[in-house]
Order: structure tokens, then sequence, then C-alpha cells
């Protein structure tokens, strides 16, 4: 299992906390120390559409107005704290975020 985040996330700190309580061999991966790749920006993008930029966060909100235009590769590219946390991946499995309904599939 793979969870792919920024240390400073406390979402993401949640859910590497409760997915190791419950046994789960989590691989963390900091995406602004190692950023995505082309081709997982790809497939991120593929499953979860335009959700995958956080447009809540304090990046999204400093961006300048002709910034937030670019597509979410470059966006992403650029500036890897607007990718949307977690997201967790298990084989073909990919999940985002950590509601309720994403905790039951994994916990």
């Amino acid at each position: 299992m793979i969870v792919y985040g920024i240390p400073t996330c406390d979402t993401v700190r949640k859910a590497r906390k409760a997915l190791e309580a419950a046994g789960r061999d989590v691989e963390f991966r900091d995406v602004r120390a190692e950023p995505l790749t082309g081709a997982e920006v790809a497939e991120f993008e593929a499953a979860f559409g335009d959700k995958i930029v956080n447009r809540a966060s304090t990046t999204w909100r400093n961006l300048p107005e002709g910034e937030r235009e670019k597509p979410v590769a470059d966006l992403l590219g650029e500036h890897p704290a607007l990718m949307k946390r977690p997201v967790i991946r298990e084989g073909d499995k990919l999940t985002l975020g950590w509601a309720k309904a994403t905790q039951a599939e994994w916990l």
C-alpha cells in the first residue's frame, strides 16, 4: 500500500496512523520530495478527474488567476502541494481523500 501526500498534512497523518494501527504495511510517498511522474499524474487525473486538485488549499488561493487555468498535469507538476490528499494505492485500487467511506474501504 502506498499513501501519496505531504508529511505536514493533518489528513495524511491521520490516514497513515489509522492504516498502520489496522496492521496495514504502509509506504509513504512525499510528493514534494519525490514529485509524481507524468504517468502517475495522468493515472490520478483519469481516476479522479479535476477533483485531484485541491481548490480549497492555501496553495490554490495564492495562485494568480491565470495559473489556475492550466491543465491538471501542469498544476501538479509545478505545485505538488495542490494534490488533494491522500491518494492511497494498493494494487490497481486507488482512493482519494480520507472521508468515512474511504476509511471503511481500507480499515
